[in-house]
């Protein structure tokens, strides 16, 4: 297990790095989370629902994801309640207090353990990641995630401290010494994280961490850049808040309050004809060849919140004006007539006017949608892949017609084509397909040259520099020798 001092330490990135190496070395590994709570998530093989970032692990590790992987996922509603989707399946919304109270714990632990009992009875070794802090002392008795699934699963505890952000002594020692001695013997050893500068300078710190903690320091794994790995959460995205630049197809991500699957636009971030922002900025968007309404988990409050901005406004005059206007999920479903909620599944808003750039109207449903999806884009005749994950149904208004965006291999169709400027789609990872980028950004040819760019090439080639810079920073015969002493 990489445990944590806290979070955003890079217990994900770390577990995606040993899912390459335990490859590479010739096991057969698979990740685990227990409890993961994240906006971005993944539809499994067989249509079911979990966290991105374990399915990018188990990408790194070369299998196919699975909800045995993160049978529990919470999905931010709001700062107060979460979607709670178990084994796959969403079984309805929790407040916090409601969530982490003893009542209905013990079920969901049980849950939890046949989950990594499945998951361990098919792969080894299984890499799993905690949440958050260990130390969370309030949250004890309640915790299924972290050193409570480590002694159930009788893990290898490896903790993980953050020196970028300060305090790396305090927060690993403290982490530790709040253990009761039971858990304290499951920590086998520590890495810290995101250093910067000579490592030749914390030699003398990882002595002092080994002497105060008893536990061996395994590696100090230095800061990068040059690596990308699709992040878990959004939390970066303000970072990203780039301006438009000339010379390249400026195309701007709507940075909605309760974005959802920001990964969609991970490939365009590599795409040297694209300058990529995400902003909810009207002089920005209005700067913007393409703008993209990516997923949302909460449509009627963000389309709420873009009326209330002049965000709504701002799409509707860079249209008129020239620009492209791509919808995703959530995105595709504020651009249509009407979102309508009677049942209250999103919450008390009921019914709100989209932004009328499609003819299309949404129910929403409580019966959620998850699945993976070979389709065809337009006319185009190459294959492409992609998935869903929405609640809501979508129908072009009476008397207009069907136009959709593409066609499932079993003739479903998707989405709706108003015209090259002006399109919507329910799939996810639609713009990981070279076919449907090209598409996009014909009308720009005068900006662009060809390009032949493969995203899964690319996303494989990242895990092994991920698993190379790893590797030559920590002390790997002893994670071995730890691992093999447990066996």
């Amino acid at each position: 297990m990489l445990a944590g001092t806290g979070s955003d330490v890079g217990k994900s990135i770390l577990a995606t790095a040993f899912c390459r190496i335990l490859k590479q070395d010739g096991y057969i590994p698979a990740p685990f989370k227990a409890q993961n709570m994240a906006l971005n998530s993944y539809a499994t093989p067989e249509g079911l629902e979990i966290g991105r970032a374990q399915a990018v692990q188990a990408e790194a590790a070369g299998i196919p994801c699975h909800t045995d992987m993160n049978p529990l996922l919470l999905k931010p509603n709001s700062d107060h309640t979460s979607q709670v989707v178990l084994n796959g399946k969403p079984i309805g919304n929790r407040s916090a207090y409601e969530y982490f109270r003893k009542e209905g714990k013990e079920e969901l632990r049980q849950q939890v353990h046949k989950a990594f009992d499945r998951l361990s009875a098919r792969y080894n070794p299984i890499v799993m990641e905690g949440a958050g802090s260990i130390s969370e002392l309030n949250l004890k008795e309640t915790d299924i995630v972290n050193l409570p699934m480590a002694r159930y699963a009788n893990a290898d505890v490896f903790l993980v401290g953050d020196i970028d952000r300060g305090g790396v002594f305090a927060s690993i020692y403290g982490s530790i010494m709040l253990q009761n001695p039971e858990d304290r013997k499951l920590i086998k050893g520590i890495f810290i994280n995101k250093f910067r500068g000579d490592l030749r300078l914390f030699e003398s710190g990882s002595k002092m961490l080994e002497e105060l903690c008893g536990i061996p320091v395994l590696g100090v794994i230095p800061y990068y850049k040059d690596i990308c790995i699709e992040e878990e959460d959004s939390v970066e995205l303000q970072n990203k808040a780039l301006q438009a630049q000339q010379g390249k197809v400026n195309i701007a991500v709507v940075l909605l309050r309760h974005l959802s699957n920001f990964t969609d636009f991970s490939v365009l971030e590599r795409d040297e004809r694209v300058r990529l922002y995400y902003t909810n900025n009207t002089e920005e968007l209005a700067k913007a060849d393409i703008i993209i309404l990516p997923g949302t988990k909460s449509t009627l409050s963000d389309l709420h919140e873009l009326r209330r901005n002049g965000v709504a406004q701002a799409i509707l005059k860079a249209y008129r004006n020239g620009c492209t206007v791509l919808g995703i999920c959530g995105g595709y479903q504020l651009m249509g007539q009407e979102i309508c909620d009677p049942e209250g599944v999103e919450g008390n808003i009921q019914r709100l006017p989209g932004l009328g750039l499609l003819p299309i109207i949404t129910t929403m449903k409580k019966e959620k949608v998850t699945r993976q999806i070979q389709f065809y884009f337009g006319h185009d005749h190459t294959l492409c892949s992609g998935y869903e994950i929405h609640m809501g149904d979508t129908r072009p208004v009476e008397g207009t017609g069907d136009q959709p965006l593409t066609t499932a291999l079993n003739g479903e169709t998707d989405g709706y084509y108003l015209n090259e400027r002006c399109m919507g789609t329910y799939i996810h990872g639609i713009l990981d397909n070279a076919t449907v980028i090209n598409r996009l950004l014909a009308s720009y040819a005068e900006k662009t040259k060809e390009t032949t760019f493969s995203y899964q090439s690319f996303k494989e080639e990242q895990y092994d520099k991920l698993a190379e810079h790893v590797r030559k920073h920590i002390n790997l015969p002893l994670f071995y020798k730890i691992l093999q002493k447990n066996d």
